[in-house]
């Protein structure tokens, strides 16, 4: 690690070199400038990270450089040394800008520690800057991939509705983003600092929903043995992300809607009822008009999240999100496995853009890591991906007729078993490469018969 670099401004010769040998003994790589006009000059061509400044100097005194370096904008921070005398003109400048001030005379335990606490400053400023990006990266559009008219409009439904706190719809096929979405819209919210809590309604058993979003209290039920928060709870004043809320069971649909409208929740086994203030985003690949027909979904609640409806096209009909979407799970899996493939072939581009998608977006990225992985040459060529998708025109034969919801189970099926092979049947790293949590993956392999497959 390089040592951290200090400006000394101070018109005292004396005083320049004792503070440079005792900082320098210090670990701190240490310059001087006599006044205000040599400091600036030396910012010119040079950074410092703290900046020690006499408030009474000659030709440009403290106050003057600690305006200019504002005014310039140049990077360091900045404690102000004053004598006697000064205190309240040290003040003023804290106000401008300065960090802190030392008040002479002074000894080099002082000095030494106010440098330690604005370094510990400068340092959570820059873990302050890196956690933002980072959330920028995870949460914003910039984590949507897509260059399509369709998703452009998307973007910009996005950054409409997260405005305001009226209920979220958003539907589409499985593997088509919805999750990243509802991420955007919390992203752009006010309620962006608050939690962001995900829950998947299809993969709590049915016995455990109401505790798990309500809470319960101490004694409800056989196993209470302590009062608990529901996840309602926990999203107080942020917002709450229910994914897959058509595979929610009636008992519960009726009291998700009076939360809706009452803003109210009891937990189980209380008596009195409590206020949560939260927005709501509902995501589904089922068709809730028609589960509402069928009687499986109530029609007050579909009413009641469907205010703001965003619906995200399959990936087949917006082909030309296909190239940059490649790219970028390219350059996402080169990273993470440490390999160094520039893209696809000609040919093998060919059968990307003909193949119908019926995994859509998750299946590109799963097929681009598969691709990597077995790669020949420094591109995924044909031999490199998989032999349904090399037929005429690209296509895969439909076993089971044209129904959305039995292709995408056993597509869903068939994921799940390529990844329990990739991973020799390690549960944990099945549910990392599927990007769904352990209990998701467990209630899966349960609900398709699959909880020996695999295992040595």
């Amino acid at each position: 690690m390089l040592a951290r670099r200090v400006l000394v401004i101070d018109d005292e010769e004396n005083l320049r070199h004792y503070l440079q040998m005792v900082l320098g003994e210090a670990g701190y790589n240490v310059e001087t400038a006599q006044d205000g006009e040599e400091a600036l000059e030396k910012m010119q061509h040079h950074s410092w990270d703290i900046i020690l400044c006499d408030i009474r100097m000659p030709k440009m005194d403290g106050m003057a450089f600690l305006k200019e370096v504002k005014a310039q904008r140049l990077e360091g921070t900045i404690i102000m040394m004053s004598a006697y005398g000064t205190i309240d003109t040290a003040v003023e400048a804290m106000k401008i800008g300065a960090y802190d001030y030392i008040s002479k005379p002074f000894n080099v335990d002082e000095i030494v520690l106010t440098i330690k606490k604005a370094e510990e400053r400068e340092r959570l400023r820059e873990e302050n800057i890196r956690l933002k990006e980072e959330v920028q990266r995870d949460y914003g559009l910039e984590n949507i991939v897509a260059q399509s008219e369709a998703m452009r409009k998307i973007f910009e439904l996005i950054k409409k509705v997260a405005r305001y706190k009226s209920s979220v719809l958003i539907t589409g096929e499985s593997g088509t983003g919805k999750e990243l979405v509802a991420r955007a819209i919390h992203y752009y919210s006010d309620s962006k600092d608050k939690p962001l809590i995900s829950v998947n309604c299809g993969a709590i058993p049915e016995n455990l929903l109401e505790s798990e979003f309500f809470g319960h209290v101490k004694g409800a039920f056989t196993d209470a043995i302590r009062s608990k928060k529901g996840l309602f709870e926990m999203a107080h004043q942020g917002t709450m992300f229910l994914d897959e809320v058509g595979e929610l069971p009636l008992s519960l649909q009726v009291k998700l809607l009076r939360v809706l409208q009452d803003g109210e929740i009891r937990r189980v086994g209380d008596t009195t009822s409590s206020k949560v203030d939260v927005s709501l985003i509902a995501a589904t690949a089922k068709d809730l008009a028609t589960e509402v027909k069928n009687g499986t979904f109530r029609e007050d609640l579909y009413y009641r999240l469907n205010v703001l409806p965003i619906h995200l096209p399959p990936l087949r009909e917006r082909k030309e999100d296909i190239p940059p979407l490649i790219d970028h799970f390219v350059g996402l899996y080169n990273r993470k496995l440490g390999l160094r493939i520039k893209g696809v072939s000609k040919e093998a581009m060919g059968q990307f853009l003909q193949y119908p998608w019926p995994g859509n977006v998750r299946e590109l990225e799963n097929i681009i890591e598969r691709g990597i992985i077995l790669a020949e040459k420094d591109t995924i060529g044909v031999e490199a991906i998989p032999m349904h998708m090399q037929g005429e025109e690209g296509t895969t034969p439909i076993p089971s007729g044209l129904s959305i919801k039995k292709n995408s189970r056993e597509m869903e099926i068939r994921l799940i078993k390529e990844a329990l092979k990739k991973t020799g049947g390690n549960r944990l790293r099945t549910a990392r490469m599927l990007e769904i949590s352990h209990k998701t993956l467990l209630y899966k392999l349960k609900d398709y018969g699959l909880e020996d497959y695999g295992k040595q």
